[in-house]
C-alpha cells in the first residue's frame, strides 16, 4: 500500500510517501480502504516527537493520522462479516496509521455512514466535528448568550459558528485575515473580527458587546485579551493553546467572576461514551445537511505541505487528505 511515513521526528519535510506492506486486521479489528484522512493539529505535534494530552509519542518509523473514512475490505478473526463493504468513519484514538491507502481500526470504534456522505466531510465530523458538538453541549449555549470564539476559521471553529447561529446566540468570531473573517461571517457570525488588528478587542468593546461565553482554542495573549472582554458570570471553555498557556490562575478568574468549564478530558465530559455519541451526532447532522464542513484538501502525496500549511495557519476549516 501507499503510506506517508515518518522515520525521524522533526519538521513536516520528514514525511514521505512510501510503498509499504499491507496491514492485516487482528481479532476485533477491521481494515479500511481509505478514501479520506483527516489532518489534526495533534498530528503535527506528534510528528515533532512531543506528546500532547493523552497521545503518546509513537515508535519510529510510523504512519501519522488518526481520522479515516472508507470502506471495510477485511475483518479480523471471528469478526462481523456484515461489515465488509460498509462505508465507515473512524477515529483511531491513540493509534496512528491514517495517512495511507489502507488502515486498521477497532471494529467497536466504527461509525457506519451514509453511502452518499462526502468522504472529506465525514473525515471532518468523526474527530473535529465531535469536539465541536461536545463543546456546545458542555457550554449549554442559548439564544440569550453572546459567544466569543477564537480560531473561528479553523476546523472546530467553522462548525461551532454554524451551530451557534442555529441556536440563535449572538456570535463574535475571531479569525486571522480578511479571507477568514469573510468565511466566518458567511457561516453566521454576527461580528467577525481580525485578531491580527492590534486593536481587535477595542472593536468588540465599541460594539457594546460583553460575551457571556468564551470558547478559546488559542490560549496565550489572545486568550487573555478575550477573557478580559467577558461579562461577569461568563463561562470559559478552553480547548486549545496553540499560542501558549492561558496563564490565568483560578484566583484571576474568580476576580473576573468567570466560571470555567473543563472542556477536554473525561473530567470535562469527554468520556469515551460521549465522544462516540457526539461523533454520531456530527455525522448525522452532516448527512442531513444541518452541519457543513469547510475543508482544505490536499492529495495524500502532499501530506508534508498540509502539515506546513496547518502550522503556519494559512488554511481554513478542516485539513483533509484525499487518498482515493
Amino acid at each position: 500500500m501507499d503510506a506517508v511515513v515518518v522515520r525521524e521526528f522533526g519538521p513536516a519535510e520528514n514525511m514521505h510517501l512510501e510503498s509499504v506492506a499491507d496491514p492485516s486486521p487482528g481479532p476485533g479489528a477491521v481494515r479500511v480502504a481509505v478514501e479520506s484522512a483527516g489532518v489534526h493539529v495533534v498530528d503535527t505535534r506528534i510528528r515533532t516527537g512531543r506528546p500532547i494530552g493523552p497521545f503518546p509519542v509513537p515508535e519510529l518509523p510510523y504512519i501519522p493520522g488518526r481520522e479515516v473514512v472508507g470502506a471495510v475490505d477485511s475483518v479480523g478473526a471471528s469478526g462481523d462479516q456484515h461489515l465488509l463493504g460498509r462505508r465507515v468513519a473512524v477515529s483511531l484514538g491513540n493509534a496512528n496509521g491514517g495517512y495511507a491507502t489502507l488502515a486498521v481500526a477497532p471494529a467497536a470504534h466504527l461509525h457506519v455512514i451514509d453511502p452518499t456522505l462526502d468522504a472529506a466531510t465525514a473525515a471532518t465530523m468523526v474527530g473535529t466535528g465531535r469536539t465541536a458538538v461536545g463543546l456546545l453541549h458542555l457550554a449549554a449555549v442559548t439564544a440569550d448568550d453572546t459567544v466569543l470564539i477564537t480560531a473561528a476559521a479553523g476546523g472546530i471553529g467553522t462548525l461551532v459558528v454554524q451551530r451557534l447561529h442555529d441556536v440563535g446566540a449572538h456570535v463574535v468570531a475571531l479569525a486571522g485575515g480578511p479571507e477568514k473573517t469573510e468565511l466566518v461571517r458567511k457561516l453566521g457570525a454576527d461580528l467577525a473580527v481580525d485578531y491580527r488588528d492590534p486593536g481587535w478587542d477595542a472593536q468588540v468593546r465599541s460594539a457594546g458587546l460583553r460575551p457571556t461565553v468564551l470558547l478559546d482554542g488559542v490560549g496565550g495573549a489572545p486568550g487573555r485579551r478575550a477573557v478580559a472582554l467577558l461579562a461577569p458570570g461568563a463561562r470559559l471553555l478552553s480547548y486549545g493553546n496553540v499560542a501558549g498557556d492561558l496563564g490565568l490562575s483560578d484566583a484571576d478568574l474568580v476576580d473576573r467572576r468567570v466560571m470555567t468549564v473543563s472542556a477536554l478530558g473525561p473530567g470535562g465530559g469527554f468520556t469515551p461514551a460521549n465522544i462516540f455519541r457526539w461523533a454520531d451526532e456530527a455525522l448525522e447532522s452532516a448527512t442531513r445537511g444541518q452541519l457543513r464542513a469547510s475543508v482544505t484538501r490536499f492529495p495524500l502525496a502532499e501530506a508534508a505541505t498540509a502539515h506546513a500549511r496547518l502550522e503556519d495557519r494559512s488554511t481554513t476549516g478542516k485539513v483533509v487528505l484525499d487518498v482515493d
